[in-house]
């Protein structure tokens, strides 16, 4: 197994033992980057609302944006990131007739509630300062 290992490092790839670390990060668009990171019981509620009624709890996640909710779209302003969760919630009631949009807005809530779990466990791994 040694003589594999320098043999792959010879050849200029790196083994397991090298201690390569990887980061993987997913590049996100303008829409799925403009979904805000709620508080867990608002993106559960968002989530059962677009299960029912697509785009309706999309629409209600673009107001908690302008109560401060965080996204992924630091550079702009909260105003641009409103309007672009507002078209969301648009293009996914306009296309639930044809099944997409209904679909479309099953998955932002579940990124919504995937989002806000995330949120909560970096929120733990920070110390408070009293």
């Amino acid at each position: 197994m040694d003589q594999k290992d320098t043999e792959m490092n010879e050849k200029g790839v790196s083994s397991s033992t090298s201690g390569v670390v990887v980061q993987v990060r997913e590049k996100k668009g303008a829409l799925r980057a403009a979904i805000p990171y709620m508080p867990f019981p608002v993106a559960v509620i968002c989530l059962f609302l677009n299960t029912f009624v697509p785009g309706l709890g999309t629409f209600i996640s673009a107001f908690t944006v302008l109560c401060g909710a965080r996204t992924d779209l630091p550079d702009r302003h909260m105003c641009c990131v409103f309007w672009l969760n507002i078209a969301a919630a648009f293009i996914q009631i306009v296309t639930a007739i044809v099944m997409v949009g209904w679909i479309m807005s099953i998955f932002w809530g579940m990124d919504m509630v995937i989002l806000a779990i995330s949120e909560g466990y970096r929120e733990q791994a920070i110390p408070q300062q009293l």
